[in-house]
């Protein structure tokens, strides 16, 4: 019996197209299924969370995931990416320094001790944290098996100074935004955000996804074109950036 989305706790957002919100952080993790293959966007808090989106991923895709998007390099977004030993690993140009460096290393560590994240668990994934293989400047798009196609653009900086959105081309696009949008709360700006150019970042990403596109943040629900325009006037009066 093939089971669905809604089955394993995941919103479908189009054909072969899905995401699912994690417990904890509520992170999104969103899923691109094409023939045999996958596309997983951001790999979730944890290697035992890693572990639980791979099996996940190959239930609802019936295949491995050969693809993996990280948004930005904030570990609810990475920690799991070990556990898709098989895939290649995209995000942003210049994320490497983030995954390469100790200071970075320890930084990432740190970030999720302190949100909650038990320290064992935080030393396993940054003892096994991938680096990608490939990072993105500009634009790239990504073929998967069956002909499907996913647009990768680094949209950054703005909520880090590495951020990454995927593009699911349809007769209404998807468009993961990471955290350069929330919905559940404020947009965090941490040390590593660069406000000044945030709200430029999210007129590059509605340029992408266009006014009918459905955008996905990296927190809270679906939101439109309307919303990312919205919470880009409200950071540039926070941060002060003229328009």
């Amino acid at each position: 019996m093939t089971v669905t989305w809604e089955e394993l706790g995941w919103e479908r957002l189009a054909e072969g197209v899905g995401r699912v919100r994690l417990p904890v952080w509520d992170c999104t993790v969103g899923l691109v299924v094409s023939g045999g293959s996958a596309l997983l966007v951001d790999a979730g808090s944890s290697l035992a969370e890693g572990e639980r989106l791979r099996a996940q991923a190959r239930e609802l895709g019936g295949g491995r995931v050969t693809l993996l998007a990280l948004t930005h390099p904030h570990f609810d977004h990475v920690f799991g990416a070990a556990r898709f030993e098989d895939a290649e690993v995209f995000a942003a140009e210049g994320s490497r320094t983030v995954f390469d460096g100790v200071h970075g290393r320890a930084e990432l560590r740190a970030d999720a001790v302190r949100n909650g994240l038990d320290a064992r668990a935080a030393d396993e994934a940054v003892a096994a944290l991938v680096r990608p293989g490939r990072e993105v400047s500009g634009r790239l798009t990504l073929a998967l098996d069956g002909g499907r196609e996913v647009l990768l653009a680094d949209v950054g900086p703005g909520h880090t100074a590495h951020d990454l959105a995927v593009v699911v081309p349809g007769e209404r696009p998807v468009v993961f935004c990471g955290d350069l949008v929330e919905e559940s709360g404020e947009p965090q700006a941490g040390p590593d955000a660069v406000p000044s150019e945030w709200p430029a970042a999210l007129d590059r990403l509605l340029a992408l996804g266009g006014e009918d596109a459905l955008y996905v943040p990296g927190h809270g629900a679906v939101v439109d074109a309307g919303f990312v325009r919205a919470q880009r006037d409200a950071l540039a009066a926070r941060f002060g950036v003229s328009r």
